[in-house]
């Protein structure tokens, strides 16, 4: 069934640019006021400034509790209440686990795995109040668990779970709650990966559909409908739901395809720590950048 969203109040956290502003864009479009909340402030100013009077930016970590419930707090006074969350913000690092940088390896995980948690714990009240929809962007990665990204992939692997535990428990208070698994969007994350000297070739050596990256508006067409539909899955494109009836059969597959690319790009990444350091070896993205500064995290 389809709804309406003119007049809900819709949070989004990572919503600087790709998915979330996308998506802001777009809910607006449909009437929806937006809130943007996340750590790159200016870019989110200029999405609300482009969107117009229905869109509002909150600058917010979403691994802090404070940032969460103050910028919640000003949702709230400013819109009056929140009708649906999307929980966007994701980083991600390059790196394989015997030499990655650790905290930024960790970093991954507070972001992407406790940050949903955070977000959705903080702002939940506030969507019972209006039997509303809470909606955590996974992955791919959920389901294929590529060499080079453990962190990301157990942190999204971790949201899919949760947002599944998560269902049974509010659905009696008449909250519904989904999950997105996008496989690869041309979005900033996906373009700095992709330029690593070491890990862009990995991944370009992904086979068939598995390896293919999607412009945006195919991910922004998917989970505009699904977020109009409050839908419990939303698989960007469709054959990532497929995918997953095969996900025990995956971790062979993958190890097998390892075997003739890892040790060259093992030895590889150990060169680029070398030359560049371990943060600037692990960090890809402006969001990244954003979430991991360089003294969060520690040098090799």
């Amino acid at each position: 069934m389809v709804k309406n969203v003119d007049g809900k109040v819709v949070l989004i956290t990572g919503a600087a640019r790709g998915i979330g502003a996308g998506l802001a864009e777009r809910l607006a479009a449909r009437g929806a006021k937006v809130a943007l909340v996340g750590l790159e402030a200016d870019e989110q100013a200029k999405v609300a400034e482009k969107i117009g009077s229905n869109a509002k930016a909150w600058e917010a970590d979403v691994t802090s509790w404070d940032d969460l419930e103050a910028a919640t707090q000003g949702v709230v006074e400013h819109f009056g209440g929140i009708d649906i969350v999307i929980a966007n913000a994701g980083i991600a690092t390059a790196g394989f686990v015997r030499s990655v940088d650790p905290k930024a390896f960790e970093k991954v995980i507070e972001v992407d795995l406790l940050g949903v948690w955070r977000t959705f714990r903080v702002t939940l009240p506030h969507v019972i109040e209006r039997r509303g929809y809470l909606l955590a962007i996974s992955s791919l990665a959920a389901i294929t668990h590529a060499p080079g990204m453990a962190n990301y992939a157990a942190a999204k692997a971790g949201v899919e779970a949760f947002s599944n535990s998560l269902r049974a428990e509010v659905a009696h208070l008449g909250v519904k709650v989904g999950v997105a698994h996008p496989t690869w969007i041309r979005t900033d994350l996906v373009e700095s990966a992709d330029a690593h000297p070491v890990f862009g070739k990995l991944r370009a050596s992904m086979p068939g559909l598995i390896g293919k990256t999607y412009p945006l508006d195919v991910a922004l067409d998917d989970l505009e409908a699904g977020i109009l539909k409050r839908a419990r899955t939303i698989h960007v494109p469709r054959w990532v739901g497929g995918l997953k009836l095969l996900r025990a059969f995956l971790p062979p597959i993958v190890e097998l395809g390892a075997r003739a690319r890892v040790p060259a790009a093992d030895k590889a990444a150990l060169d680029d720590i070398e030359q560049r350091g371990a943060y600037e070896s692990a960090v890809t993205g402006h969001g990244g950048r954003a979430a991991t500064r360089p003294e969060q995290t520690t040098a090799e």
